[in-house]
């Protein structure tokens, strides 16, 4: 059995694992499986595009080698396999919470990132609803130095099934109780709050894996009570997923990156675990 294939086999079977538990320990009860957006989100952004976005980065990759013969430097094919698995996992983890911050304090990046925050059901599928353009970007960013740099290819299939079941985890609609855990690894308990409808300009909980950059900057909120919703407010959102990629290019009408809902209450402290 090859790695890639191992690969799609553990991603689907975690995506099975979650939905059972999403139906068996639900944080919002009632949440539908078939939610709106579904199809959008399974059948588009998860297959069709990542598929598309996989051959397109692949071959600027492929470009950016021919023309600069840096993978033949091997620098870091020398590392042993766990450690550039560790640094890659790390170094990326912290510039995808300095981009994932940048995108909701720019009112540019905020457009290709605002699709990725209008799913009004946060699930485990959620996490797929992605603007093309910030596939491009982040996905370039991370496994072109793990191919320009000479790591081994195992590095980039371990890569991406991480980021695959990972994402899927931290949207879960799952009530999770991590506690001391959530301190260092970033999970549903914080990333809903990520998506909550109250949250206001700038946002909150940027860390993807690694809970603890959002400790070490001073955006790590977990409040006792649960959100009122998710999605946004201060747009109409298309449903159509080639409307939604032509969205973000639509004029600028005096509305703030980040503010995607109207002033809530005051969110409070972070408890270890939030209120039923």
């Amino acid at each position: 059995m090859s790695l890639a294939f191992l690969s799609s086999v553990i991603i689907a079977v975690a995506a099975v694992i979650l939905v059972l538990l999403e139906r068996r320990f639900p944080y919002d009860k009632g949440q539908k499986i078939f939610r709106e957006g579904f199809f959008n989100d399974f059948v588009l952004y998860t297959l069709v595009q990542s598929y598309v976005m996989g051959l397109v980065i692949a071959w600027i990759i492929e470009r950016i080698d021919s023309s600069t013969d840096i993978s033949r430097l091997h620098l870091v094919s020398s590392w042993p396999l766990w450690v550039q698995m560790l640094v890659f996992f790390v170094v990326h983890d912290f510039y995808i919470y300095w981009f994932h911050r940048a995108q909701h304090h720019s009112k540019y990046l905020w457009r290709i990132h605002e699709a990725h925050h209008a799913t009004k059901d946060v699930d485990w599928l959620s996490g797929s609803r992605s603007h093309a353009l910030e596939i491009l970007i982040n996905q370039t960013v991370e496994f072109a130095p793990i191919a320009l740099l000479g790591a081994r290819p195992e590095v980039a299939i371990f890569k991406g099934t991480i980021d695959a079941v990972w994402g899927m985890y931290i949207h879960s609609n799952i009530d999770v109780r991590s506690g001391k855990l959530q301190w260092f690894f970033n999970g549903p308990e914080m990333h809903r709050w990520h998506h909550a409808i109250e949250i206001t300009e700038g946002g909150i909980n940027f860390a993807t894996k690694l809970a603890i950059w959002d400790y070490l900057f001073g955006t790590a909120v977990r409040p006792a009570q649960k959100p009122r919703g998710y999605g946004l407010s201060d747009v109409d959102f298309p449903t159509n997923y080639l409307r939604q990629l032509v969205f973000a290019f639509r004029r600028f009408s005096g509305v703030t990156a980040g503010a995607v809902a109207p002033p809530g209450p005051p969110l409070g402290g972070m408890p270890e675990e939030p209120s039923s």
